[in-house]
């Protein structure tokens, strides 16, 4: 039995994982808000991490594990942002300069969202190792 509870160490690590590297996402999106370009091209655009589930061939049988997984990283297909401003050093020769699609309130919404699933996952790790902790001490009565 305790041999099985170590798994959970295993899920909610991939979970930290996955959301870490959400945090990352997020906060390089949020870093280049404001950032311009002479092109569309060139404009930044958000980032967004796909995660997946993962169970491998023995988890059905409740011999496997289970983790989150991220299958990629995919930019937003968002339109940036075209301003005219011809005195813009990044100015293209046509006066307007391309800023990035981020959009700082879903940041901020992905930022919140990312935290309570981390903190969630430390809470799944400190609840089973009280648990496995509470079994041992069952054996030394």
């Amino acid at each position: 039995m305790i041999m099985g509870m170590y798994k959970i160490f295993d899920i909610a690590g991939s979970g930290l994982s996955a959301q870490t590297l959400r945090l990352n996402t997020v906060a390089s999106n949020m870093a280049n808000a404001e950032s311009v370009s002479s092109t569309e091209e060139g404009a930044y655009r958000a980032r967004n991490p796909v995660f997946a589930a993962v169970f491998n061939e023995m988890a059905a049988k409740g011999q496997g594990t289970a983790s989150v997984e991220v299958n990629d990283v995919v930019e937003s297909q968002a339109p940036v942002v075209q301003r005219y401003e011809p005195n813009h050093p990044l100015a293209n020769e046509e006066g307007y300069i391309f800023q990035s699609n981020v959009n700082i309130a879903e940041e901020m919404a992905n930022m919140i969202s990312a935290s309570r699933s981390y903190q969630t996952n430390v809470e799944v790790m400190n609840t089973a190792k009280q648990l496995i902790s509470a079994t041992l001490r069952l054996g030394q009565s």
